[in-house]
């Protein structure tokens, strides 16, 4: 994965940081390795608690109290974090699997053998609250959404709206602002080279559903929003990452989304989702200090044809899900671009997802800086990798992998630690 220079939105200049987010969960127990009759009765009943993926019901808690002598995880209900709460080309790549210091290759969007892709996209549609007002031009979208107040519900007529779209008000947790519209509504930002098609700047408690989002540098911009969730939204044809939540932004759900096509800029920063801020970009954005955009849950979405990281989570973002995705890695391209999901950030829960097709590793963990990059937990996870990497590649030492993680056709193997299922290593 690399960093990502700050980029202005058209006429939107960069807003000076939001307050950091405050009480941060710690998690200080050691890694583990789950194994014996226990395990296999904590999973079966696992299994059946998750099978309403929306809500993801009860869920490994990291750093749970020891339920007994065979025990390392407790079960805990409704713990998710759902509801508490154009650039200059730098970059500081974390050191990739298989660097050995040679210079990086030219970056390609040539696609990476493998097996069968991934399944589509299972299709759903939204059903929007009613409009207390009705857009059907990019003019009257950009006044609805100067004028939101708490309450409001903006529905999206089905048409093309050409432009960078900015939200900034703030709404409430029992008054959120709704912006929903059907899939064939279409958010266009006039080309891949420049802004974000959606900017959301201090934008709290807004539900955002249901329609489609391309042709911009930057899909969906998310700076110091907190509580907001973006919904079966479609975002393909991006120049670099589709959707990013950065600036202390908190307390967020990414849901139900289909992301495909990004990277057509430049395809060394064409993730899906990425969280936080590279530590090589935190004076531009956070005042040099971590940004702790903390609590922040991903779930269900369906990831394919990007050209990095499906999900890439950076140093200094903390306790957040990552839950029933689905990952397509056939176009992962450059040298440090080499798994679906990159976590650098502490006490992540990585948990039922499917990985299919990687040029390397299925999922990673990487410690860019000390003290991150620790004690987050992958369980329940399949990465069907065909290639010739690790299913899971935990570089980072105090990371968990239980035993009920799955890998096929992996090269290298299972995972590059000393048991099938334990520590990482360093």
């Amino acid at each position: 994965m690399t960093s990502h220079p700050p980029v202005q939105s058209g006429p939107d200049p960069e807003q000076a940081p939001g307050p950091q987010a405050a009480g941060r969960a710690a998690f200080r127990g050691p890694a583990v390795w789950l194994s014996g009759a226990a395990l296999v009765t904590a999973l079966a009943a696992l299994v059946i608690a998750l099978a309403d993926n929306d809500d993801d019901g009860p869920e490994i808690v990291p750093g749970a109290t020891q339920a007994g002598p065979h025990s390392t995880w407790s079960v805990r209900p409704g713990t998710l974090p759902t509801d508490a709460g154009a650039d200059a080309d730098a970059d500081s790549p974390e050191p990739s699997s298989t660097d050995t210091g040679a210079p990086s290759p030219v970056d390609t969007i040539t696609p990476t053998p493998g097996g069968p892709l991934a399944p589509p996209a299972p299709s759903r549609e939204t059903d929007c609250p009613p409009a207390t007002v009705t857009v059907a031009d990019a003019r009257s979208l950009q006044k609805a959404l100067a004028d939101a107040r708490p309450g409001d519900n903006i529905r999206l007529s089905p048409t093309t709206y050409t432009g960078r779209f900015i939200a900034t008000a703030p709404a409430a947790k029992d008054k959120p602002i709704t912006l929903c519209g059907p899939s064939d509504a279409v958010l266009d930002g006039d080309g891949i080279k420049g802004g974000y098609a959606l900017h959301l700047n201090r934008a709290t408690h807004w539900k955002i559903s249901g329609f489609t989002i391309r042709n911009a540098q930057k899909g969906v911009m998310a700076d110091s929003t907190h509580h907001t969730t973006l919904d079966n939204l479609t975002v393909h044809d991006i120049g670099d990452e589709a959707i990013h939540f950065r600036n202390h932004s908190t307390q967020n759900t990414i849901r139900h989304n289909t992301i495909h096509t990004t990277g057509l800029r430049k395809p060394k920063y064409g993730e899906g989702i990425y969280i936080g801020t590279a530590k090589s970009n935190w004076c531009t954005i956070t005042q040099c200090q971590p940004d702790n955009s903390d609590n922040n849950r991903i779930a269900n979405n369906h990831i394919t044809k990007t050209t990095a990281e499906a999900i890439d989570v950076k140093e200094g973002t903390s306790n957040g899900t990552i839950t029933h995705n689905i990952f397509d890695g056939t176009h992962l391209t450059g040298k440090h671009n080499d798994s679906w999901i990159d976590i650098k950030g502490n006490n992540w829960l990585i948990q039922n997802n499917t990985g299919h097709n990687t040029p390397q590793d299925g999922y990673q963990t990487h410690q860019i800086l000390k003290g991150w990059g620790i004690r987050n937990t992958f369980n329940n996870n399949t990465a069907h990798v065909n290639g010739p990497g690790y299913g899971y590649n935990l570089t980072a030492k105090d990371n968990t992998l239980t035993c009920s993680n799955t890998t096929v056709n992996a090269a290298q193997g299972h995972t590059n630690t000393k048991a099938p299922c334990g520590k990482g290593e360093s």
